[in-house]
């Protein structure tokens, strides 16, 4: 594994040092601590735009995005303007506000399978609730998920998942009871004939089937045609729910999600990140009958303090606006196919037949000249490859995801100019 000499980074090096004796691992969040890559990660003290700055004065072009909710880049004015105002009227109320309503309404509006949603506080909350909810619903228990894709740190549901659970090599996790484990399902992505199969066997048991429709967890790979339709298909012979986890893709792929792009039509979506603006948010919603079993009004409980806060609510409606009002996702899809076109132009000069996914402002370069279409050939990736170019790229200030299984974000406030020492960088570390 690549170990990067820590004293080109001091100030990041002692603060890194410093967090490992009060916190687990050093970091909040486990793909923050670069075990994917090896050396040690460095500290951001701020972001503008599309560039980050850490603790030792060094600049990156940032390809991170806070992990998908910088669509507008960083601290874009409108989005800081719209939180200062709010944190002037107060920063919790735990009472109903008007900007949740707001923003339910735009919820709804904007992805039309949702006629009811209901708001929480990270995208984990949203895709728990969905899973609570459909049992509640259909008064089944099972669940069937797909190898690789994460749904958040949900008992229920880290099961052979993706994210930086596949980065360090445990895609179960320590905790997670088997008795509940085992109501979990979790099947090849693509894999239309083991679900077939698997509602053959247990449809009547089956309360849900839960999915990225575009996973990037495990890196970014898409659903080969007819594969989502057969899950909508056979979800419904069956009586099960089909739940779509956008709390990646949601307003990001486009103003609908991947929903809109692939026209299926999901019983309840989770969201997260682009909503929230860059504050912690998620939010879960589908057919209305599903959500009128919510407490208070049934019997499936759900809760949280901060959920709706208004610093949340204002910051998520100042991006969406702006995303509306700019059409933001044409600029998104000139830059990210200009970006597309420049590696693989690279890729070609050096010699280097590596498989690149890209839709919209998501992509990933997976280390391997193989198809990629699912965990298993996404794991076929040349880590230490990736490593070698990861910290080439971290040298050279262009910051990607610290680990070959993570989706990378373009932003509109990505320029020309960052593109332009983006492409001479990745070039090198292409070479190289």
């Amino acid at each position: 594994m690549t170990t990067p000499d820590p004293t080109l980074r001091p100030q990041s090096a002692e603060l890194f040092a410093r967090a490992k004796r009060f916190i687990p691992g050093g970091v909040n969040s486990p793909v923050r601590a670069f075990r994917g890559v090896g050396g040690e990660p460095f500290f951001v003290t701020r972001a503008e735009a599309a560039h980050i700055y850490d603790s030792d004065g060094r600049e990156y072009v940032d390809f991170v995005g806070t992990w998908g909710p910088a669509i507008l880049g960083h601290a874009p004015s409108v989005v800081v303007e719209a939180v200062r105002a709010a944190a002037g009227r107060g920063l919790s109320f735990g009472i109903p506000n008007p900007d949740e309503v707001e923003m339910a309404r735009t919820i709804c509006e904007w992805v039309p399978s949702i006629k009811k949603v209901r708001l929480v506080n990270s995208g984990t909350e949203a895709t728990m609730s969905c899973v609570r909810l459909a049992r509640g619903f259909t008064g089944r228990d099972r669940i069937i998920k797909f190898e690789g894709c994460y749904h958040g740190h949900v008992d229920a549901l880290l099961v052979k998942a993706g994210s930086g659970a596949l980065t360090h090599g445990r895609p179960d996790s320590a905790g997670v009871p088997a008795a509940l484990a085992e109501l979990t399902l979790t099947l090849p992505f693509n894999d239309e004939a083991a679900v077939r199969a698997a509602f053959a066997r247990e449809g009547a048991q089956i309360a849900a089937v839960i999915l990225e429709p575009i996973p990037a967890n495990a890196g970014l790979y898409f659903a080969r045609p007819g594969f989502l339709e057969t899950l909508r298909e056979l979800c419904t012979q069956h009586g099960a729910l089909l739940i779509f986890d956008e709390v990646m893709t949601g307003f990001r792929v486009a103003r609908g999600g991947a929903q809109e792009i692939y026209g299926i039509t999901p019983d309840l979506t989770a969201l997260g990140k682009v909503i929230g603006g860059g504050l912690p948010v998620g939010a879960f919603g589908g057919r209305a009958e599903i959500m009128d079993q919510l407490s208070p009004d049934g019997p499936v409980y759900q809760a949280g303090t901060l959920s709706g806060n208004p610093l949340a609510m204002a910051a998520g409606l100042a991006q969406l606006r702006e995303l509306a009002r700019t059409n933001a996702w044409a600029r998104l899809e000139e830059i990210g196919a200009a970006f597309e076109d420049a590696v693989r132009a690279t890729l070609k000069k050096v010699g280097k037949r590596y498989s690149l996914h890209r839709i919209g402002s998501m992509f990933c370069l997976f280390f391997t000249d193989g198809e990629v279409y699912d965990l298993a050939t996404a794991q076929r990736s040349d880590r230490q490859a990736f490593a070698r170019f990861f910290h080439a790229c971290l040298d050279g200030g262009v910051y990607f995801a610290p680990s070959q299984f993570e989706a990378g974000f373009i932003s509109t406030a990505h320029t020309g100019a960052d593109m332009a020492r983006t492409g001479e960088v990745t070039a090198r570390a292409l070479a190289a």
